[in-house]
């Protein structure tokens, strides 16, 4: 497969619309937002993720002369719609909030504006990409935050769901908060850590323990970390670990970085007992490494059980997000610009509150404490609205309109989310490397406040509507409602 040209990364019917589209002369110029309703994991909030490939997938996007010849063997589409298509190419506008920025239900991730083929086309490969890795960088964030500041490694690559998943969660799961990857091809393509010890099998395949970690520790002498459940953890893995590194430190050679890694049992008592065996033989600054199944509902009730643990290596249930295996993203038609004519907004009406959609062609302020420089809120306005940090600003909930928040002038900030990535076809933003991606995540999770980052039942960080969006998504439902 191309891994370049994703253009049939798409469902079939975004086609048959397209020649639909093409044969009714209807090209119009149409916004689509792309959103989640509800945040994953019964979270406070997500992190954003998976632009730097959705600008490839654009800056890519052609129909080869490969492509055309399926198309044509479908018998579907006709020959001047195939004409159309090998000329083809991505010539409209998109805004996104940049990657590691922290976002909220309801909200555009990514907006286009662009001929109604066009944008219709694009819907499903964008989604694809967004959804998982918002969905991988959002777990990471959270396992991150209860390891209170303890590395976070990826481990996760053998239990992930293809290498596509594997390599690309690990780049989000590193942009949410993990400080390397065991997945050695995404270190590559990302330019991020290769972290990782060895296996049981290093052990067993040497005629008993000892051996197995005087070899490694002669091999790796400046990061020995040492796998020591294999056979007993505390009476045999711990006791020959210690006797190795009192060898070393005899010898003058002791490794810069080193300890043990916990990889089975219970980790709250091993890691308490192994921790005060270190200490005993003077090797306070041992590191202890966990692993084995864990995610942050596991690290943070080992750490109220008192857990002796440093580091952790976190595998299955971040690459696959396990409690929580779909991020929910859409895309949906917000206005249509016929002609010269202003643009039409659009809305979809549904039973279900969190279904219907906002109208229009918008923007997002995030609303910032002046002092605290936490988030207050999200505020989604028309495009064409400009508010001043000066002015006094009312906040509403649009659920329930009775909840408002009132704030003087000078007590907020405000800053544009939206920011432009195409502009008439043509790529004008840069991506930043991975981990300018991750420091930059980090700093923006410190502007939540804690009420919003704890794990379970956490604070809502409300996305309100301005006065005028709101009126404008009133009257849409109502013309709809009395039609």
């Amino acid at each position: 497969m191309d891994k370049g040209n994703l253009t049939l990364l798409t469902d079939f019917y975004e086609l048959t619309m397209m020649q639909g589209y093409f044969n009714n002369h209807n090209n119009d110029i149409v916004i689509f937002d792309l959103f989640y309703r509800e945040n994953p994991f019964k979270g406070g909030y997500a992190i954003c993720a998976g632009l730097e490939q959705a600008i490839e997938y654009i800056k890519n996007l052609h129909f080869s002369e490969e492509d055309i010849s399926y198309l044509r063997s479908l018998e579907i589409f006709n020959e001047d719609f195939l004409n159309y298509l090998a000329d083809f190419q991505f010539s409209g506008d998109i805004y996104a909030i940049p990657e590691g920025t922290v976002i909220f239900p309801m909200e555009p991730i990514v907006k286009v504006i662009a001929p109604i083929m066009e944008a219709q086309l694009i819907e499903t490969a964008l989604l694809n990409i967004i959804n998982h890795q918002s969905l991988i960088a959002s777990k990471a964030s959270r396992i991150a935050y209860t390891a209170k500041g303890g590395p976070i490694m990826e481990f996760g690559l053998r239990r992930a769901q293809g290498p596509d998943a594997g390599t690309l969660g690990a780049r989000a799961a590193i942009i949410g908060g993990c400080v390397g990857t065991s997945n050695l091809l995404a270190a590559k393509l990302f330019d991020v850590p290769a972290m990782g010890t060895h296996a049981h099998s290093w052990i067993m395949s040497f005629e008993d323990e000892i051996t197995s970690f005087r070899e490694y520790a002669k091999l790796y002498p400046n990061n020995t970390t040492l796998l020591v459940d294999t056979y007993d953890t505390l009476r045999s893995g711990v006791p020959n670990a210690i006797k190795v590194f009192s060898e070393l430190r005899d010898k003058g050679t002791m490794p810069t970085r080193y300890g043990i890694r916990l990889d089975s049992g219970d980790l709250a008592y091993l890691s308490k007992k192994a921790r005060k065996m270190l200490d005993g033989a003077g090797f306070e600054d041992a590191t202890i490494t966990a692993s084995s199944d864990l995610d942050e509902y596991l690290i943070d009730s080992l750490f109220t059980q008192g857990a002796k643990i440093d580091n952790w290596g976190v595998g299955t249930r971040l690459i696959t997000a396990e409690d929580s295996p779909s991020f929910g993203g859409v895309y949906k038609l917000t206005a249509i610009k016929r002609g010269d004519d202003e643009y039409e907004p659009k809305i979809k009406v549904s039973d279900n509150p969190i279904k219907i959609t906002n109208p229009g062609n918008k923007k997002i302020y995030r609303v910032y404490d002046k002092e605290s420089h936490k988030v207050i809120a999200d505020l989604i306005t028309l495009q064409e609205e400009v508010f001043f940090e000066e002015e006094p600003l009312l906040l509403f909930d649009p659920q329930a309109t009775w909840k408002k928040t009132y704030l003087d002038g000078g007590t907020y900030t405000l800053r544009e989310l939206l920011v432009p990535i195409f502009i008439s076809g043509q790529c004008v933003y840069e991506s930043p490397s991975v981990m300018e991606i991750r420091e930059y995540c980090q700093k923006e999770q410190d502007t939540l406040w804690d009420e919003s980052r704890r794990i379970v039942n956490p604070h809502r960080v409300y996305v309100d509507l301005s006065s005028k969006l709101y009126q404008l998504k009133t009257d849409l439902i109502n013309d709809h409602v009395l039609k």
